[in-house]
Formats: C-alpha cells, structure tokens, sequence
C-alpha cells in the first residue's frame, strides 16, 4: 500500500490560515503547532515583564509587545513570544501590519508543556535572527531567571542565572534593569523541597 506524503504548508498558506484564525499557532518548516493554555502564574509574570519594560523604555526607541504579537524569524517559522521588545521601525513582508521582524530582546515565561521547545528548537530559531541580542527564560514556579545575551560578533552568546527575589535583571542591549521581585509580583511560588 502507498503511504501519502503529508504536505506542508508555505509561508502565504499558513498566514492565510493564521490570519483568519481563532486562536493562534506558531509555525516551524511547513507545520503548524497551536499555542498552549497558560496559567494565571504564568499571565502574571508575562504582565509584570510587558509592564517593567513598558514603563523602564518610555520616551526610547524601544517598544515592548505582548504575546499576541508574532514574530517572523524567516520564512519557515513564525512565533509567538511571550514579550517582544523590537527597535525601530518593522520591515513589512506584506500588506499587512501584524509582524514583528527586528527583536532586540525575546522573553519566555516556561511552562512544563514549553519548557523543552522554549530551551530547544524555538532558541535555535530565535539565535537566527539578526537583530536579536537577548534571550531571556523565566521560571513561573520558582524564582528564576536565565538570561542569553549575544556578543558583538554575532555567534556567541553568554549565559547569566538570576536565582534571588533582591536580584536584578539586566539587559543593556534595551537599557532595562528589573528587580526580580518586580517579575513575581502577586506570584505564589511554592516553597523549595529538600
């Protein structure tokens, strides 16, 4: 018996599909993947991050975007982080005003269903991109902030671990320090088992 190949979609299909959609879907090589439900934790710490680097980069040319903001990494792949913080103006593809195409600063906030794809795959992808210098991986059920920052000659990058609330986040290449307190506002974190 003949298997039938399963066909990808283009870039235009899955725009086409996407923008008409319910609900959103991040697309990698032809493939759609729908977003994942979030917890309240999890909508919490992405509001304080939308909100401490709204109100750190105002009157800069810096501007913040929340997770219903998609990202064109290339051709093959679209995602939705959780904050987007771009640098001037976008460079259309189309028509359409609805994509972002020069993050500075990325940021995720890990679920247990994301965790490995946030670390994995969606790093690889987000490492293409040119324009971005930060890569930034937050914890919800602990405090925990692990941030990627790239040297100047593009292909390396340095890690930093953030572990305590009096800690502060800082992201030179969007001239933005949080206190990590300020990120797990209003945020139970379940107390550390031996």
């Amino acid at each position: 018996m003949a298997s039938h190949p399963v066909s990808k979609l283009t870039e235009e299909q899955y725009l086409a599909i996407e923008r008409a959609a319910e609900f959103r879907s991040e697309f990698v090589d032809g493939e759609t993947f729908a977003r994942a439900a979030v917890s309240i934790s999890h909508l919490r710490i992405q509001g304080n991050l939308l909100g401490e680097v709204y109100k750190a980069s105002r009157g800069s040319a810096f501007e913040p975007f929340g997770s219903d903001s998609r990202v064109r990494v290339s051709s093959q792949a679209y995602v939705y982080p959780d904050v987007t913080v771009v640098c001037g103006e976008q460079q259309p593809i189309d028509e359409h005003d609805d994509l972002l195409t020069n993050p500075v600063a990325i940021f995720e906030v890990l679920s247990p269903s994301t965790e490995k794809y946030d670390r994995g795959l969606k790093f690889q992808l987000y490492r293409s991109i040119d324009s971005l210098s930060d890569y930034v991986l937050v914890k919800q059920k602990q405090v925990r902030v692990e941030q990627f920052t790239r040297y100047a000659d593009g292909g390396t990058w340095t890690f930093r671990d953030y572990q305590g609330p009096d800690e502060e986040l800082k992201i030179d290449s969007i001239g933005v320090a949080i206190p990590l307190r300020r990120i797990y506002d209003r945020v139970s974190i379940p107390p550390a088992t031996a």
